[in-house]
């Protein structure tokens, strides 16, 4: 006891120099005698008032002293030393007193100290609170700081209601009894109460919540019935019913906190139920929900009549569009991620396909248009499957699939197939000028480099059709410092693997062999295996050359990987992963997944040879590729009846005029052998006609038609001659030494006033131009604040990543509910201010801002 005395004491006594002592009880004396403490003078008075007095005040008035009187105070009227009394400080030794004392906290709390005693028997939680005071506190903000330590959550209205509310998502109630013990929940209902409008005949957490999830929700969708029963209480002098809009400005910081995000979507799951949601928005507009978030159900509403709409055509593509960019600022997004891609994807698709001509005029002609226009809607058919695919819904999908693959199969592939097929037949060489040649790549592009001394990297990627080039391109340019030009190829035929990579070597004479593997020569060298591949590198460059697969060169360690760059001039790199996933029956469902890991994969793969000291780059393909998602129709195959003993891996179903025919090499898309006979569903080409040397010739299945191969998948083929397998990128990367990427410009557009005189304000930003490649997305976080940087209204994270030319179609909405803190602005300046984050970090600078004058009515609170 004595040593609490004594800390208790030291403590006073750093705030004052006289400290009174009433021993009311009259049992501590022993205590104050043992008492002993330095520097301070211990008196007793009893009848002596005057002598001390004059003491202290005149005698030695620097010195500290602890006056001690056995028994209780005097009366005011009694009490001679009253004056030195109020002037300095008193010792208190009941429970209260103490830790007010060691709280630090004077006697006018003592009402607030007594009131909720439970709270002050845990040492933990006395400790906590004396953390968080502050001199000036008063009883309201030290009873908020109670509850923050009650709740585990920083002293803020709003931090407390997300804890408590995080506890009873949880299905537990211990910091909510905690608080009632504390007798603290009077206190938190009537903060909800001011703050929020909340009054209820039954107040509990799961009321609160729940009522904020229906207020929230007539806000938006019922504006004027919530407004007009808020007007009404307030007529009838009546406790609101409606809370006010202050609990929609928590709601959004509740929903959007990292935190808490999954209280609020299990609560938000519950009261949807509660509230019958589903049954509600059976009967709106998916348009009217597009700004809405507060339930899973709405996004759920959005996507399925967006389904409908784009599959009915009863919507346009740029809508579509606008409307997904909107719902990726909502909460549900990223749940519902591949649903919205994928239905945008299928609007692109259909617009795209209800815009284009797929006529031509010759095979060059065919091959430049698709390189301009048409690989677009491989494109889009290519990540609406994937999003389709990684959305699991293919049920929901169904119907929009069914269109999409039926437009893709028969108005796009097959018909563009049939019509270049066309060209295909009357070409007596297989060559499309000016576009170059596959087996020109290591002259026209490889050797201008080694000329001026440049090392090079050319990076083949296994099947990586043009169109995935064009989305890697993308991909490279919004890459600080690098630069990347696209440019087709036209592939050698047949268009498969061993041909596609002896090409891109230096050559100057390619033959098929005439062996049962499609093995290719390359001056009479086999170009089989990376070990061929690197002889003939050396002896035709003349050069330091080498090659490796992807793989390793990415399991290489730093050191190693320099060692290579510094060894050689020419590197080729061979990634294979489009291929490896398509030309299995049992993985060629997931090819377009391994497109999307192959764009990842070759962007690393720059950035590792680049940091070995490796700029110029050239990223091309063996070949394309045929892809069709659903099983193809019969129609799609070429009957062959009767090869005899090497054929009979083929399945047959319909009669031919060739019989016991010899083929060396059999696929899905071509077919090698000497002395092959005409047939009307082959187009037959000499080695000659395809720039190559030896005697094997080619069959291949006219337009996208199929040979059957046991063992093998259909949907995923390659060999043929339709464009999309011959058509190959080759993709020019350089790594500059000056940065090239900026970011977009945002602008706040001003209205037709400067005043907010309404509970909300609506702005239009802008943005000034279109994103491009080298100018990226701006995000940032939208408020109005005080002068003093206090937030009174919403807060709004902004995507700022248009590229539209059109400057109206970059014009952004934006609305702010102001806060009850407003009020306290009325009649000042206030500043709408967008602010970016500092890269890497949680802080946020001003980006721009702009003043706006307060000056709110009463009636500022029906207005919606």
């Amino acid at each position: 006891m004595n040593d609490r005395i004594a800390k208790a004491l030291t403590k006073l006594f750093d705030r004052h120099r006289i400290i009174f002592w009433y021993d009311a009880k009259q049992e501590l004396r022993n205590d104050f005698e043992a008492l002993s403490l330095p520097g301070i003078e211990k008196l007793e008075f009893t009848n002596n008032e005057y002598s001390i007095k004059h003491r202290m005040l005149r005698e030695q008035p620097e010195q500290k002293f602890l006056l001690y009187r056995e028994g209780p105070q005097p009366a005011d009227l009694d009490n001679w030393l009253l004056d030195v009394q109020l002037a300095h400080g008193e010792f208190r030794t009941d429970q209260v007193a103490i830790w007010l004392s060691e709280l630090a906290l004077g006697l006018e709390f003592i009402d607030v100290v007594q009131a909720h005693a439970e709270f002050f028997q845990a040492v933990k939680r006395k400790d906590a609170l004396k953390k968080l005071l502050k001199s000036d506190d008063t009883a309201g903000q030290i009873r908020l700081k109670m509850l923050a330590v009650c709740t585990g959550s920083e002293p803020r209205m709003d931090t407390v209601v997300e804890n408590l509310l995080q506890e009873l998502a949880n299905g537990r109630d211990e910091k909510s009894k905690l608080v009632g013990r504390c007798s603290l929940d009077s206190f938190l209902w009537e903060q909800l109460s001011r703050l929020y409008d909340y009054h209820s005949d039954e107040k509990s957490l799961n009321d609160f919540q729940i009522r904020i999830f229906h207020d929230c929700y007539e806000m938006e969708v019922e504006p004027a019935k919530y407004a007009e029963t808020r007007k009404k209480d307030w007529e009838n002098k009546a406790l609101p019913s409606r809370m006010s809009q202050d609990v929609q400005v928590f709601l959004k910081r509740w929903k959007d906190s990292r935190q808490f995000e999954g209280s609020f979507e299990t609560l938000s799951g519950e009261c949807a139920e509660v509230l019958g949601i589903e049954q509600d928005l059976v009967k709106r507009d998916f348009r009217e929900l597009i700004e809405l978030d507060y339930f899973r159900l709405i996004d759920q509403k959005i996507i399925s009549d967006l389904v409908r709409a784009v599959a009915s055509c009863t919507v346009t593509s740029p809508d579509v569009s606008l409307w997904v960019r909107q719902r990726r600022q909502g909460h549900w997004y990223h749940e519902y991620r591949h649903l919205y891609e994928a239905v945008d994807y299928a609007a692109q698709f259909t617009h795209a396909l209800g815009e284009v001509k797929l006529t031509m005029d010759s095979l060059a002609e065919g091959v430049q248009h698709y390189s301009r226009f048409w690989y677009r809607l491989d494109q889009l058919y290519r990540k609406f499957t994937f999003h389709v695919r990684m959305s699991g819904q293919a049920s929901l999908m169904g119907s929009l699939t069914d269109q999409v693959e039926n437009l893709y199969a028969n108005n796009y592939l097959l018909k563009l197939g049939d019509h270049f097929q066309i060209f295909v037949d009357a070409a007596s060489k297989w060559e499309a000028f000016p576009v170059r040649k596959q087996k020109d790549f290591f002259e026209h592009w490889v050797r201008p480099f080694l000329r001026k001394d440049n090392k090079v990297c050319v990076i083949i990627s296994d099947a990586m059709r043009y169109e995935i080039g064009d989305e890697l391109l993308g991909l490279i340019r919004q890459e600080d410092r690098y630069s990347a030009e696209l440019e087709p190829a036209l592939s050698m035929l047949p268009s498969y693997t061993q041909l596609g990579m002896a090409a891109l070597l230096p050559n100057k004479e390619l033959a098929i062999g005439n062996n049962e593997t499609g093995t290719v020569l390359v001056d009479g060298q086999s170009s089989q295996g990376t070990a061929n591949r690197i002889k003939i590198l050396g002896q035709s460059t003349g050069q330091r050359a080498t090659a490796c697969k992807a793989d390793e060169l990415m399991s290489m360690r730093g050191d190693d990987c320099r060692a290579l760059v510094r060894k050689h001039d020419v590197i080729y790199v061979y990634h294979n992963r489009i291929d490896a996933t398509g030309d299995k029956r049992e993985s060629e469902e997931r090819v377009f997944e391994a497109v999307e890991e192959t764009l990842q994969e070759l962007i690393r793969l720059v950035k590792k040879l680049n940091n070995a000291n490796l700029y110029n780059f050239l990223v091309t393909a063996d070949h394309g590729f045929i892809y069709q998602n659903r099983a193809i129709d019969e129609s799609d195959f070429v009957g062959i009846l009767d090869f005899g003993p090497k054929i009979d891996e083929f399945e047959t179903n319909q009669k031919s005029e060739i019989k016991n025919q010899e083929y060396s090499y059999k696929d899905r898309r071509f077919l090698l052998g000497k002395d092959l006979p005409e047939h009307n569903s082959l187009r037959k080409f000499t080695p000659e006609q395809l720039g190559l040397a030896g005697e094997v010739e080619v069959q291949i299945p006219k337009s996208i038609n199929r040979l059957r191969l046991k063992g093998a998948g259909s949907r995923f083929v390659h060999g043929g001659a339709s464009l999309q397998e011959v058509v190959i990128p080759v993709l020019k990367i350089n790594k500059k030494r000056q940065s090239d990427v900026s970011t977009v410009e945002v602008d706040i557009l001003r209205g037709a006033s400067s005043m907010i005189t309404a509970g909300q304000l609506a702005v239009t930003m802008y943005q000034a131009g279109p994103v491009t490649d080298k100018i990226q997305p701006r995000v940032l976080r939208a408020g109005i604040y005080t002068e003093a940087g206090n937030l009174i209204s919403d807060s709004h994270d902004l995507i700022f990543d248009l590229n539209s030319d059109n400057p109206r179609e970059r014009e952004l909405q934006v609305r702010f509910v102001l806060t009850r803190k407003a009020d306290e602005a009325n009649g000042q300046e206030v500043i709408l201010r967008l602010e970016g984050k500092h890269a890497g970090t949680s802080h946020y600078k001003e980006y721009k801002a702009l003043r706006y004058l307060m000056r709110r009515s009463f009636t500022s609170d029906f207005d919606f």
